[in-house]
């Protein structure tokens, strides 16, 4: 019997999941209704909703990425029927009682349908177990307050106690303002979880998508053992519009991005959505026992 309730548990688990990356990949829209044109915001064109859908929300037209959900992007990185997630009641909080935060919290919940910024679960990506947890942009920009510090760090921990590869999707504005040192303070606490994790002798991937700003870039975000960015991230601390006005000076064409970032060293590889799976699939099996230093 208890074997029984585990497999309809995960399997409620499974089609709950697969519920929430459908309703991220097509808005909420019924099958029945007539196809979407979606507008492209960086060159204006329009294309179908399931063109968009088949390029995985990269624009047809220009090739422009569009920030897409936490459940649609693991649901297009794990194997049918591995995902588990991880902390999925824990909330987000409100330490400084900041007037008007927690309506806007609220909101952000309503909107989203998540409880923090951040998607954290245990899954197979080719068969090959792996922790992930990835930051969702609809969710107060991806900023990193005290929640998302501690549902990060949890998933680093229980990568490091299973011994098992760590992979994190970033996308954040930086520091959620709202709770003021204590978003600070999950800066040095996801940093020593994954130092920790790293003294384990264990693989951690770095994926920076866009865009991946502020404390985010400043502490986990860049500690990857490799560090891959989906094309035309924006990748920096500060934004190219407050170092222009800071220096008073032009920036480079294409300063901070992915490509910038991967000419100067900083990123290991450019990794299109399309090759996402495959391209973590065989690092996973290039890293066998989660990364293990033998």
């Amino acid at each position: 019997m208890p074997s029984l309730m585990k497999a309809l548990s995960a399997a409620q688990s499974e089609r709950t999941f697969a519920l929430k990356a459908r309703r991220e990949a097509v808005g909420n829209a019924p099958v029945w209704q007539e196809p979407v044109f979606v507008t492209c915001p960086q060159c204006g064109r329009r294309a179908s909703r399931p063109a968009w859908a088949n390029s995985l929300y990269v624009c047809p037209n220009c090739g422009q990425y569009q920030p897409i959900g936490g459940y649609y992007r693991l649901s297009l990185l794990f194997d049918h029927g591995s995902f588990r997630e991880l902390e999925a009641t824990l909330p987000a909080a409100d330490p400084l009682q900041f007037p008007g935060y927690s309506e806007k919290l609220a909101l952000q919940k309503r909107k989203t349908g998540l409880e923090e910024a951040v998607v954290a679960a245990y899954g197979r990506v080719d068969g090959l177990p792996v922790v992930a947890a990835v930051l969702d942009s609809r969710f107060f920009m991806g900023s990193m307050g005290s929640g998302v510090g501690e549902k990060v760090t949890r998933a680093v921990e229980l990568a490091t106690a299973k011994k098992l590869p760590l992979l994190i999707f970033s996308a954040s504005g930086g520091a959620r303002m709202q709770e003021g040192i204590f978003s600070l303070m999950q800066m040095a606490k996801t940093s020593a979880a994954v130092a920790r994790h790293s003294s384990a002798g264990l693989l951690f991937i770095s994926y920076l998508t866009h865009p991946t700003t502020g404390g985010v870039i400043a502490s986990f975000a860049s500690l990857g053992d490799i560090t891959l960015a989906e094309p035309g991230a924006l990748i920096g601390f500060a934004g190219p519009r407050v170092i222009e006005q800071t220096i008073g000076q032009k920036l480079p064409a294409g300063f901070q991005r992915s490509e910038f970032q991967q000419t100067h060293g900083f990123v290991d590889a450019l990794v299109p959505r399309t090759a996402m799976k495959a391209t973590v699939s065989q690092l996973l099996k290039l890293h066998p026992a989660g990364g293990r230093r033998l």
